[in-house]
């Protein structure tokens, strides 16, 4: 495993549409393991492949139940509303209110291939939406409430 450079905000990367995944391979496995080790070394619960300059629909997220691996992740079903202060390791430094639903259900595949759903409500719910905007191009800075960035 390795880790990667973080694109930052300002990258025209982050702002592009990444691409379904429809080969499981070793490289793909490997960019996986190497997000996972760069969501750590930077203290993150949460990284998109985008962040590490590669437009594949991959996210990883770990909140501390051990890590999962989403590939071509998509929000099926979304309930409530909450509003929870996000911050992003491609958006160093900032952080503000967003509004996000309660809970979701996300459609995915996991790495063997076989289709998968997911349920989540409050932090995980929150994590799986912004990781999934990262993969249509989307920063949390985009959706924060009122201008509401502190520094």
């Amino acid at each position: 495993m390795a880790i990667r450079n973080l694109r930052i905000e300002g990258d025209a990367i982050l702002r592009k549409k990444s691409k379904e995944i429809n080969n499981i391979d070793e490289r793909l496995l490997i960019l996986l393991d190497d997000m996972l080790e760069t969501m750590y070394a930077n203290d993150g619960i949460g990284l998109a492949a985008v962040q590490v300059g590669v437009l594949k629909r991959a996210v990883v997220i770990d909140l501390g139940e051990g890590p999962m691996k989403l590939l071509n992740p998509v929000i099926v079903m979304q309930e409530g509303e909450q509003i929870f202060t996000e911050g992003c390791l491609s958006v160093p430094g900032k952080n503000g209110e967003v509004l996000r639903p309660l809970k979701v259900k996300v459609s995915y595949k996991d790495i063997d291939g076989n289709e998968q759903i997911l349920e989540a409500e409050n932090l995980m719910a929150v994590c799986l939406c912004h990781e999934i905007d990262h993969l249509n191009g989307v920063l949390f800075i985009d959706n924060i409430i009122e201008d509401d960035i502190s520094e």
